[in-house]
């Protein structure tokens, strides 16, 4: 359980908190799940009820033991607790019907779908079991229709904003965009019907479990920014199975005030680290899908064609014996081919894998049309380089995911692997220089992530004395600069959504700062720029260093061509 969450707990409550447990696949092991209930409300105080997600009975006969001591109140349930319907044929037994009805003391069934208003005016809507792919529907499973009928009356009235929790044992489909991502396969993940149904009912809170991981999506908001009033924003928590040996997280515990009672200002606060709309990810929206009914099959997401450069002829260099250049067929989408020194095809069309896309205009997606393509210098399947704009150093340049990441804790583990190669081979063209670098992130008002990569003469000054130099300006600003313990990823100390800067020497050292509320925007720069670096305080502002865009292209095609020899993106 969250600290906050504990927290939170522990507050002497006004009456319209409900304080609220979730819990994830429960699958009979009904002593190990209220014995840690227990625990939780001998330390915080009483929960006022616990919603479980997913398969909540399970098939051994262990399973069916404990169930009977509960079933005939030879043992107590200390919490009120409603749960979802069967997910799998073997489960079925266990409920009367599609109808919501009590099977033991303190034990709901809520039933096949519907909406349930709790005393304290909590609006919780629920789907059981899983997607149904053909009529007539198995009794585990729910169809269009079921859907159809829970959010019609809801949507109709005017005054719809939303539900409190909306509990389904399905993940929706494609709720990772635009965000952090989950441990499971998302190929296979999820249902378009559940994304459907989450998208017009815009709850608070919304939880599923079936998949076995616990994932915390970052919120999102659930308004167009500028052409739409704000909403409140809605987040979505997957839930792992109790006592699942990997320890995984299964219970999760929040205080909710019912939205009816809400101020509406309140309401529609917006956090920091709020995402975009993941199911409204395609320039064509699908929120229409409703009118015609749920989809049931899997929709083909639309995205803006990927463009690549053809490096070798247009940007000067000719061909350099084996390249690996990317040519759009003819659906737009890039493809690899390898050519030969004639320029013959070898091998294979082979597809790239969908990069995340922007919801607005970006300056650094390599799909977008703001990006400045002359200043390109290699691109990988994942990440490419670009010559800084105003560099501090002739040589100063950014890795970039090709993809919209918003930050290096963000990415997905094939985009870290290829950043990673592209570090170790500017590391190796500025040793060749006599030149150490330095790698810097601000993930703070930016967009698109952005990894600075500057070189600094081998005898202008030592590693230690860059890391000195970070450290005193850190500490004059008021700021402390921690430094991440070897073998600890990022992504452990800074979750996404945290606003930080982070310093990368070669000596392998990492420093990490978490931005509370202010930081200075250049900061990496002008520790750089400092007399104990590079002494060239005069160029710490980019602003100032601007080159004309024939300058650039020339310093462009200059490096490109110095980097060529290092650059794996050309390889076999």
């Amino acid at each position: 359980m969250k600290e906050s969450a504990r927290m939170e707990a522990r507050r002497p409550r006004a009456r319209h908190w409900v304080a609220s447990l979730a819990c994830g696949d429960v699958e009979g092991r009904l002593n190990a799940l209220f014995n840690r209930v227990q625990t939780i409300q001998k330390k915080t105080g009483q929960f006022d009820l616990l919603l479980c997600v997913g398969e909540f009975f399970g098939t051994t006969p262990e399973a069916e033991a404990e169930w009977q001591q509960y079933r005939t109140g030879a043992k107590k349930v200390p919490i009120h607790t409603y749960i979802l319907g069967a997910a799998s044929q073997e489960t079925v037994k266990n409920f009367p019907g599609a109808d919501g009805c009590e099977l033991a003391e303190n034990i709901t069934y809520l039933g096949r779908r519907g909406v349930f208003t709790g005393v304290s005016g909590l609006q919780i809507a629920y789907v059981s079991g899983r997607e149904a792919l053909q009529e007539p529907a198995p009794a585990h499973c729910f169809t269009a229709k079921d859907l159809s009928a829970l959010v019609a009356p809801l949507t109709s009235s005017s005054k719809f904003r939303g539900v409190d929790i909306l509990l389904t044992s399905q993940w929706p489909r494609g709720v990772w965009h635009y965000a952090n991502n989950p441990e499971v396969n998302t190929k296979f993940c999820g249902s378009s019907s559940v994304a459907n149904l989450a998208d017009k009912l815009k709850p608070r809170y919304h939880f599923a479990a079936l998949e076995g991981a616990h994932y915390e999506r970052l919120p999102y908001r659930n308004h167009v920014v500028l052409q739409e009033n704000a909403q409140h924003v809605s987040r979505f928590i997957a839930l792992a199975t109790v006592n699942n040996p990997a320890k995984k997280k299964y219970l999760y515990a929040f205080n909710i005030i019912p939205m009816k009672t809400m101020d509406p200002s309140e309401l529609v606060k917006q956090p920091q680290d709020v995402t975009e709309n993941p199911y409204r990810r395609s320039a064509k929206d699908k929120t229409d899908t409703l009118k015609t009914g749920f989809s049931t099959t899997e929709e083909e997401e639309e995205q803006p064609s990927q463009f690549f450069f053809d490096l070798s002829k247009k940007q000067g260099g000719g061909h350099r014996g084996r390249g690996r250049k990317r040519h759009p067929d003819a659906d737009g989408r890039g493809r690899d081919q390898q050519h030969d020194g004639d320029g013959h095809h070898q091998g294979q069309p082979k597809q790239p894998r969908r990069h995340p896309q922007p919801t607005g205009p970006c300056w650094f997606c390599l799909a977008s049309p703001q990006v400045e393509k002359h200043l390109v210098i290699s691109i990988g399947t994942h990440c490419y380089l670009a010559l800084a704009k105003g560099g501090l150093t002739p040589h100063h340049m950014l890795i970039l995911p090709i993809g919209h990441y918003q930050s290096v804790v963000d990415l997905s583990s094939e985009v870290v692997e290829e950043m990673e190669k592209y570090k170790s081979a500017l590391k190796s063209f500025y040793r060749s220089k006599g030149e150490r670098c330095v790698l810097f992130e601000r993930n703070y008002r930016s967009q698109h992530l952005q990894l600075q990569v500057v070189p600094v003469p081998l005898d202008r000054c030592a590693t230690g004395d860059i890391k000195e130099a970070f450290m005193v300006q850190a500490q004059e600003q008021q700021m402390e600069l921690m430094e991440v313990p070897e073998h600890t990823e990022l992504k452990q100390i800074a979750p996404p959504g945290t606003p930080y800067f982070y310093v990368e020497l070669d000596s392998g050292e990492k420093l990490f700062y978490r931005i509370q509320k202010h930081f200075p925007l250049q900061f990496g720069r002008e520790v750089l720029a400092s007399e104990a670096v590079l002494n060239i305080p005069t160029r710490a502002d980019w602003k100032e260093c601007k080159q004309s865009r024939e300058e650039e292209e020339e310093s462009c095609k200059q490096l490109r061509d110095d980097f060529q020899p290092y650059d794996f993106a050309w390889d076999d």
